[in-house]
């Protein structure tokens, strides 16, 4: 009956560690996937800025306006 016992109670420790297993992979799955969706919209953001630069820098030697200076320059 002992043995019996002995393999129940390994039995049940296994299935309670496998429980918490499945829980923790599923916690890490979930966690992952945030991590990614968040990555993913980063480097959209990024992308977006990284055009406005672009933007910026084509600008940057233009005039500001076609305008002649006033003649008291």
């Amino acid at each position: 009956m002992s043995d019996v016992q002995s393999l129940t109670s390994r039995i049940d420790e296994l299935e309670i560690r496998l429980t918490h297993q499945d829980q923790i992979i599923d916690d890490l799955n979930e966690t992952i996937a945030r991590q990614w969706r968040e990555i993913e919209a980063l480097t959209r953001q990024l992308a977006k800025l990284g055009d406005r630069i672009h933007l910026v820098e084509e600008h940057a030697g233009e005039p500001a306006s076609t305008e002649p200076p006033p003649p008291h320059y």
